[in-house]
């Protein structure tokens, strides 16, 4: 399906006014129709300040000459009835320099073209190198959430993908770190309440308890040596140890009793007891008993300090198995000193007490990694910033070392696109001092060709044919630039009506199209908009007005088809055309609706106080696959004849005549008008001439027919197209006359019968 072709005006996004977010996606020729105040001057305004607008790739408002014919350019430049700004043009050129022109502006095309380019890949290349940073990004962030999460107060300022990814670049001594360390550092140096605590206490010496002086004892059977009777009696009964339990238990009660047999006893048998164990054995005894105690003193002074812990105990720190290793020293301990007890109950027993070293040595050892936590907390407390800074550090040197492989790649590809991006500017630049020099070449040259008297000439020369013959315009005397509305008798005008103000604001208008206000100006292609331009005017010059608009419009046209042949003027890339008067609407768009690639219509309403437009296309019938343009305006054609009809005076009438000759013929016939001329002023001219007499010919009616065909070709170059017949010669009757007979020529006598009511 075949789609508009886009000019250098891509997109118009309309946000102000009555408009809310209106996009208009214009082509070469743009028709816009509305009522007063639904929004149309918005729109030219909007172009004129380049508010809303996209340029064609690579182009922007700078290399165009925008031309807005509006109510504000009429304000600005017809004041005092006819103080203009001079107009350069290029109607007297000399042929030498403007072809040295052209090929200077042909050789610009291409450097401006390669510019464009140039432009577009640099753009490519910088979306490239934001596409390229934005996936870094999102990778750096998405790979490092467990960091940042886990070591949020590091990221203070890095809390968007942007400043985070710019960090880890500019980190420069990327490394790992134990994340285990890290995490026990960020806790206690980000920790609000963190504060110092007390440490452990150790055992001084593990090796106490089992190096204790005397333990040799322990091994030793403990035995009596002595040879009395009673002493030989108990070793036969091997119960020394059971007598000497027996007498230290109940000796003191006995009252001269067996405790046993309750048999009165000997009365020296206190000394036969003390006979039964010699000094050798009571001293061991005594070693025994004191070993003992001197083990559970030590083993009481150990316990001391294990049990000491401190206060507030460091709440990071678990002491469970601490708590398990103690109870399991203290039953060690408690065993070793049953066995102890044991001996002494019977010391020709032999025991081994079981070691404390390697569980004290472990118990040490545990407390030695507790104090070590506590040592390492209070050092990051008592230097808490230098430590946050620290951890800071470490963080994001982790990070970047996570990250190595990613910005590795980023710098690659990077380092890549800023040395194309660097080439491609130098060559932006280069070519940018090019099309400078040559604009500057052709600049020096155009001021060689400006004229400004050929304007006037050709403003009063539009004005007389267009039936305005109560004013010409003039240069004011001694005053460049300046010039002066002078009615018929000399008299410099000082009331113009606003139909005239503006129909001759338009002439200048059209003349800026053709040329430009500055030397420089020419050189730019132009983009076109009209608003409302007939308004107040009469329909003589609504005519002219829109025969000009035709010739800019065909113009424009000729940059997609030079249908008018090869080398035609093409500096109007675009055209904006904005009106709310139906016959002036229909007066330029009556060829225009089948265009439908490089033309478009647009609808413009208004309600509740919101304006909208409407592009005017619809499915073709004949080939459904593809769209066509319909005009929003209805025929205004019928009331054309009620018009010529009714008029008496012989310009008016010709203008009418004009108009229907233009709209029925070219585009109901399809005629155009170089057909038209062939066949009535050509091969039926005869027809038109009346020979007298006296044997003279009379051209008065063939006159009058070319004067009423010279102007219904949208690409005649004047008014009459090169004919000085003045029109005030002609009579009404004499044109009707004539008019009849163009139809009858052309076989369509019966439709001229219709529309006349015949």
């Amino acid at each position: 399906m075949a789609t508009k072709i886009p000019s250098v005006i891509e997109k118009i996004v309309l946000n102000n006014a009555t408009y809310c977010n209106e996009v208009i996606s214009p082509t070469f020729i743009n028709f816009f129709f509305g009522n007063n105040g639904t929004g149309k001057s918005t729109i030219a305004k909007n172009i004129r300040a380049n508010d809303g607008i996209t340029w064609l790739s690579g182009k922007i408002d700078r290399d165009y000459t925008v031309l807005v014919y509006d109510q504000e350019f009429i304000t600005a430049n017809i004041q005092s009835y006819g103080k203009m700004p001079g107009v350069f043009t290029i109607s007297e050129v000399n042929i030498e320099i403007q072809n040295q022109i052209q090929a200077k502006s042909e050789e610009k095309e291409k450097i401006d073209e390669r510019y464009g380019e140039l432009n577009t890949e640099k753009g490519k290349k910088e979306n490239e190198q934001t596409t390229l940073l934005t996936t870094f990004q999102d990778s750096c962030w998405n790979k490092t959430r467990k960091l940042r999460e886990g070591f949020e107060a590091t990221q203070a300022g890095k809390k968007r993908k942007q400043s985070f990814a710019e960090t880890v670049l500019a980190i420069k001594n990327p490394r790992h770190h134990d994340l285990k360390s890290l995490k026990k550092l960020y806790e206690t140096a980000f920790d609000p309440g963190a504060r110092v605590y007390n440490s452990f206490d150790a055992a001084h010496d593990t090796a106490v308890l089992d190096d204790l002086p005397g333990h040799d004892i322990l091994g030793q059977a403990i035995i009596s040596s002595n040879d009395t009777p009673f002493a030989n009696f108990i070793k036969a009964l091997n119960a020394t140890d059971w007598v000497r339990q027996g007498h230290e238990q109940f000796s003191d009660g006995a009252e001269g009793k067996c405790p046993y047999c309750q048999q009165m006893l000997p009365e020296d048998f206190e000394d036969q007891i003390a006979a039964c164990f010699d000094q050798r054995y009571q001293q061991n005894i005594q070693r025994l008993r004191e070993y003992y105690e001197t083990y559970k003193q030590e083993a009481n002074r150990l316990f001391s300090t294990l049990q000491k812990t401190p206060e507030d105990v460091y709440p990071k720190i678990n002491t469970t198995l601490l708590k398990d290793k103690l109870s399991l020293l203290y039953k060690t301990i408690e065993m070793n000193l049953n066995k102890i007890k044991g001996k002494i109950a019977e010391p020709a027993m032999t025991v081994t007490l079981d070691k404390t070293k390697d569980l004290l040595d472990e118990i040490n050892t545990i407390i030695s990694e507790f104090n070590k936590d506590i040592a390492e907390n209070n050092a990051v407390v008592n230097a808490k910033q230098q430590k946050q800074a620290e951890c800071r550090t470490k963080v994001w040197e982790l990070i970047a070392h996570t990250l190595k492989d990613e910005v590795s790649s980023y710098n690659t590809s990077n380092r890549n696109l800023v040395e194309e991006i660097a080439d491609l500017a130098i060559e932006i630049n280069k070519s940018h001092k090019s099309s400078m020099a040559l604009h500057n070449e052709m600049a020096n040259l155009s001021r060689q060709v400006v004229n400004t008297k050929a304007t006037v000439d050709s403003i009063n020369t539009l004005l007389r044919d267009s039936g305005f013959q109560g004013f010409s315009i003039r240069e004011k005397a001694k005053l460049q630039s300046v010039y002066e509305v002078v009615r018929p008798d000399g008299t410099i005008a000082d009331n113009l009506s606003e139909g005239e103000r503006n129909f001759i604001a338009f002439l200048y208008f059209y003349h800026l199209v053709k040329g430009s206000e500055s030397a420089d100006g020419g050189l730019k292609n132009k983009v076109v908009v009209i608003d409302d331009p007939v308004s107040s005017m009469d329909s003589n010059s609504l005519f002219i007005v829109s025969a000009l608009t035709r010739e800019m419009i065909e113009i424009c046209h000729n940059n997609v088809d030079y249908e008018n042949g090869p080398g035609q003027p093409d500096f109007i890339k675009q055209i904006f055309i904005l009106t709310h008067n139906a016959y002036f609407h229909r007066e330029i768009t009556y060829n225009q609706v089948s265009k439908y690639l490089c033309v478009s219509f647009f609808l413009i309403n208004k309600a509740d106080n919101i304006s909208t437009i409407r592009l005017c296309e619809r499915r073709n019938d004949d080939i459904p696959t593809e769209m066509e343009n319909y005009n929003p305006v209805q025929n205004s054609y019928a009331a054309l004849w009620d018009e010529y009809r009714e008029l008496t005076t012989t310009i008016p009438l010709l203008n009418v005549v004009r108009r229907i000759l233009e709209y029925y013929f070219l585009q109901l016939c399809g005629y155009d008008g170089t057909d038209i001329r062939q066949r009535i002023l050509k091969d039926n001219k005869d027809k038109f001439v009346v020979t007298d007499a006296e044997g003279k010919d009379d051209y008065t009616q063939y006159h009058v027919a070319a004067a009423m065909l010279s102007y219904i070709s949208a690409a005649a170059t004047g008014i009459n197209d090169g004919m000085n017949y003045v029109d005030g010669c002609m009579e009404a009757e004499e044109c009707r006359r004539t008019f009849e007979m163009i139809f009858e020529l052309m076989n369509q006598g019966q439709h001229y019968k219709m529309m006349m009511g015949n």
